[in-house]
């Protein structure tokens, strides 16, 4: 089933690329926060883990994560930020990491149950139809595989961010970004048939919703 970044993907693609040299050259927010995602996203991983991740950006946590899995296929809309991506692998001589660009609107080029993990770091608030996407997410796993993600929930706060991220977007400011709960997220990954969602809590703002799911084995 095709999955909706929302209008005007193309653009979000564009808007991606002109970041990419900007966005690579930032550092983390909050550092504490990253550090513990990834040890729980570390733990998660075996030596014969093949592992989606989906919104890669310019390839961080996929390069983190590479020694402590067999494979890695990682997937970005912008040509941009993978090319940053691969000259960082190259760099860092990392063979095990496959970055592909793809939107989520195609099919994605992998058979259903092919991997253990799938990441989704900072992007399903970026998708029109997360239900979709998460459904999809599901079906490439193998029983028993999980979905660790990170997501702005802005519906969490009560900052009009509505009508501020319309004036930034009219502006070329900012993407797309949908409101969503936490509860909300958690009901999506759940109607998606995923099980035991949990969301520790990782020293992350409010507005950023960490959560692991599992597929049932």
């Amino acid at each position: 089933m095709p999955v909706d970044y929302g209008p005007a993907m193309t653009n979000n693609a564009l808007f991606w690329d002109s970041l990419a040299e900007r966005y690579a050259a930032q550092p983390v927010a909050n550092l504490d926060a990253f550090e513990r995602k990834q040890a729980i996203t570390r733990s998660h991983l075996t030596p014969d883990s093949r592992v989606l991740e989906v919104g890669c950006g310019t390839g961080s946590l996929a390069l983190k994560m590479a020694p402590h899995a067999a494979h890695i296929d990682a997937l970005d809309i912008s040509s941009e930020m993978l090319r940053i991506a691969r000259g960082k692998a190259d760099a860092a001589d990392v063979t095990n990491v496959a970055f592909r660009q793809a939107a989520l609107d195609e099919p994605l080029p992998f058979e259903p149950g092919t991997f253990d993990s799938v990441w989704a770091y900072s992007i399903l608030h970026l998708v029109a139809d997360r239900p979709a996407l998460l459904a999809r997410l599901c079906t490439m796993l193998k029983p028993g595989g999980t979905l660790i993600s990170s997501t702005v929930t802005l519906g969490e706060s009560w900052i009009p961010y509505r009508p501020m991220l319309a004036v930034m977007r009219w502006a070329g400011k900012a993407p797309h970004v949908y409101i969503v709960r936490r509860d909300e997220l958690v009901q999506e990954m759940e109607a998606a048939a995923f099980e035991s969602v949990e969301t520790p809590d990782v020293g992350a703002k409010q507005i950023v919703t960490f959560a692991v799911a599992r597929k049932p084995a």
